[in-house]
């Protein structure tokens, strides 16, 4: 019996097709010498140069870099500890609401978690900005980072922490000498997928972000509403190609921790 057929080919290749075709015809014309996005007139890197003059995508994708960074680092922080409380703190009162509210987001759709922050800021008075659609960010991406953590942690030996516990170590240094070493891969992960969300956010940047925080995701909306130019096809693939290597970095270092975890359990049995 063949595992591979005809028709599992066929689906794949066009299924890859629907999805990284239009990708890769956008790249292309990004080094069209004809400002027309449809008619192909050369090859030509003038739409980088452009755009590297253009002061308002500039000054978006300084925005939209500010706030990835903040926001993927809080929500690592917070959906690390969340994913520890979750995987580790047993049970507890309120448990199945704490996990619904960490979780929630992951099945929530972005117009409805939007419009609900839009109306918490306005309803605290607090004026739209960067520091809005950080919040903004973090609250939706923490989510995520809690997902990928919390895998490690259910497949982490908790023998190791224990020892730790029996050597003198605090809870805290216990967790900071052995668990935080050992989970990092997986927390550098959660990282990276929280700053490529972040990254390419338009729904819920649109309802928080201020007239002084606009983001690049809503500056390219903008853009092409007046019509497709080679500059936004050129910064589109800019924005691909550092999604493509936050991807393959994540994959890498999530690797290198499954083969290291591997080589220890190896160790670890040959040993006994």
């Amino acid at each position: 019996m063949r595992r591979f057929s005809w028709f599992n080919a066929t689906s794949l290749t066009v299924g890859f097709a629907f999805l990284y075709l239009p990708m890769l015809i956008l790249i292309i014309y990004s080094f069209n010498e004809s400002r027309l996005v449809t008619v192909w007139a050369g090859f030509s890197t003038q739409w980088y140069g452009s755009l590297l003059q253009n002061q308002s995508f500039l000054d978006a994708a300084w925005v939209t870099i500010q706030v990835a960074i903040a926001s993927s680092t809080i929500a690592t922080v917070l959906g690390t500890m969340a994913a520890y409380v979750l995987v580790r703190g047993g049970r507890f009162m309120g448990r199945t609401v704490f996990s619904g509210m960490v979780y929630a987001p992951l099945v929530m759709p972005e117009v409805i978690t939007g419009l609900s922050l839009l109306l918490l800021f306005i309803g605290i008075g607090l004026d739209r900005g960067i520091f809005t659609v950080v919040l903004a960010h973090t609250t939706f991406s923490m989510c995520f980072v809690s997902v990928v953590v919390s895998s490690r942690l259910v497949s982490f030996d908790k023998s190791l922490e224990e020892a730790a516990l029996d050597l003198g170590c605090s809870p805290f240094d216990a967790f900071r000498l052995v668990t935080l070493p050992i989970i990092a891969p997986a927390v550098i992960s959660g990282w990276l997928l929280a700053f490529t969300l972040s990254l390419d956010d338009l729904v819920i940047a649109s309802f928080t972000a201020g007239p002084s925080a606009t983001t690049l995701p809503i500056r390219i909306f903008s853009a092409v509403r007046m019509g497709v130019s080679p500059e936004i096809n050129a910064l589109s693939t800019i924005m691909i190609a550092i999604v493509t290597v936050g991807v393959v970095t994540a994959s890498i270092v999530s690797k290198r921790s499954s083969l290291a975890q591997q080589r220890d359990e190896q160790a670890a049995a040959r040993a006994t």
